[in-house]
């Protein structure tokens, strides 16, 4: 690769982010400006500030690695977020979330729930859950654009990490949420280039669309023999109902990504920064076609992979892609970009690949700085500061926390960076079973209590972290803790209920607590209720 060529599109990069960092530091003058850009957000640069946001590489490299094992069946999650993620977001939730927010004057996604319930134990609770699981996500993120980085330039991951690291912590603390908006709308129209770009290469290079996968569909039989015993019924098949395969792909990937995205503080607090509902009904369609794109099109580029290592690469003929990755899942997309696409591709991918992650990194870094400096130390504790400084230490807390576990996750977990696309599913359901049900009750029950939110919120979590760390396999083997405690990896070791994803038994579980608790609870005072739902018809 030419070195200079690539050191131009970097720099070029770099300077017009930086352009927008400082346009927003100068318009950053309350706290208001900083966690909520000032609340008069262009729908544009909401739709694609939540989508980038979204969409980070995870989706890309992560999921984009999980697909070229499981096959196209995980295009569902795509159809999922449509449907789920933008329609039902933004329409069902984004327009009472605005006018409750704004009615409430709320800042943060836990200071809206605490306002709501009027408890600040409540925002305290919903801010430390954030504050102490986000850290697994926002470091898988920066896994994927370190792994990246590292693949394209020849260079040390430790290394990659580090500058990746540092270049969004600074225009984060500087320019707070103003900024990451700002600069996610200009990421989320590169990557969605360079996905688009991307698609269209892959065809080109397979034989076109039909050609391409029918290729992959003849690799049926090769599919079924390496992983037909988990269920793989081939790459452009659903797994067999009820294997393990079929476990992961519908429970882990399909509905804990594709449910948990309503529940994610980073998100639901960009609802609060537009002035109308105008905005978010203009920001619907904009956001539709972004996700398309951004989700769809790694979930089809993965599967075809496969075709590429088996047929058309020399070095890997006769592997599929997770083998020519060294069964190194977050391996297969780098390796696919850097060996199947032209030299100045590879260089354009690499800041579609650093946009992915910047966006997404900068927004939850934002959203855990947030959490610790008012939402915990300001508000629950209700220690005095200034909300701005406050905020700004701690989101250099929250990336210290996160650049340390991307440090050594890695080595932890085994299949190491496959780690990528469990640690977002991870976060996702956890956050559908934590929040989901007292948000949804928030925002549409007036007679919804403070007990019943709690109740949700603890049933919900406590259960997720009971199925993570005893039941759910690929995070109780290595967290050694169930081998510690009753020697063995999963206390539901040898069956499929350690294939099940903790949101399908937690969410439910939390719903069922909402709800009962709910008939106990002392009703809320009437007056505080109707300054919530005010215009909310």
């Amino acid at each position: 690769m030419s070195i200079p060529f690539l050191a131009s599109v970097v720099l070029v990069y770099l300077a017009i982010v930086a352009f927008l960092t400082v346009k927003a530091y100068r318009g950053t003058n309350s706290a208001a400006d900083y966690m909520l850009a000032g609340r008069e957000i262009h729908p544009f640069v909401m739709a694609m500030s939540y989508g980038a946001t979204f969409v980070s590489t995870s989706a890309i490299i992560g999921f984009g690695g999980a697909a070229a094992v499981f096959g196209m069946s995980v295009l569902w999650l795509t159809f999922l977020t449509l449907i789920i993620g933008i329609f039902i977001a933004f329409v069902f939730f984004g327009r009472r979330t605005r006018l409750m927010g704004l009615n409430l004057n709320a800042h943060t996604f836990p200071e809206f729930l605490g306002r709501r319930f009027d408890s600040r134990g409540l925002q305290g609770g919903v801010a430390l859950l954030i504050f102490l699981a986000m850290p697994l996500y926002a470091s898988v993120v920066l896994m994927g654009g370190a792994k990246f980085i590292a693949q394209v330039l020849v260079i040390n991951y430790d290394v990659a990490l580090f500058f990746l690291t540092l270049i969004v912590a600074v225009y984060v603390i500087m320019g707070g949420l103003k900024a990451v908006m700002y600069t996610d709308a200009f990421q989320g129209t590169i990557m969605f280039s360079g996905l688009l770009i991307l698609l269209v290469a892959t065809y080109v290079k397979l034989g076109g669309v039909v050609n391409a996968h029918e290729r992959l569909t003849s690799m049926k039989e090769i599919a079924v023999k390496i992983f037909g015993a988990k269920g793989h019924t081939g790459w452009t098949a659903f797994p067999a109902m009820g294997s393990e395969y079929w476990l992961v792909v519908v429970t882990t990937i399909i509905l804990g990504v594709g449910i948990g995205v309503l529940a994610q503080p980073q998100l639901i607090v960009r609802f609060m920064t537009v002035k109308s509902n105008r905005e978010l009904n203009r920001a619907v369609l904009i956001g539709g076609i972004f996700i398309l794109v951004a989700v769809g099109v790694p979930f089809i580029v993965g599967p075809l992979s496969n075709v590429y290592f088996f047929s058309e690469n020399p070095e890997t003929a006769g592997k599929i892609a997770l083998l020519a990755a060294g069964k190194d899942v977050g391996q297969i997309i780098p390796l696919y970009i850097s060996s199947a696409m032209p030299q100045w591709f590879t260089a354009l991918f690499m800041v579609t690949l650093l946009s992915a992650a910047m966006s997404t990194m900068s927004s939850q870094f934002h959203a855990m700085g947030t959490s610790l400096g008012r939402d915990i130390y300001e508000q629950a504790l209700g220690r005095k500061g200034n909300p701005v400084l406050l905020t700004r230490i701690g989101i250099l807390f929250a990336i210290i926390l996160s650049y340390f576990l991307a440090w050594g996750l890695p080595n932890f977990f085994e299949g190491g960076t496959a780690i990528i696309a469990r640690g977002t599913a991870i976060f996702f359901g956890i956050c559908a079973a934590a929040f989901l049900p007292m948000y949804f009750g928030a925002i549409y029950f007036k007679g919804m209590t403070k007990l019943a939110a709690f109740a949700g919120f603890f049933c919900g979590t406590a259960v997720s972290f009971f199925w993570l760390f005893f039941i759910h396999i690929k995070e109780s083997k290595p967290l050694l803790l169930c081998k510690t405690l009753f020697g063995v990896d999963s206390l539901a070791e040898g069956s499929l209920w350690a294939s099940v994803d903790p949101l399908v038994i937690a969410l439910p579980a939390s719903i069922v607590a909402t709800i009962l608790f709910n008939l106990w609870g002392k009703p809320p005072a009437a007056e505080h209720v109707e300054m919530c739902f005010e215009e909310v018809r």
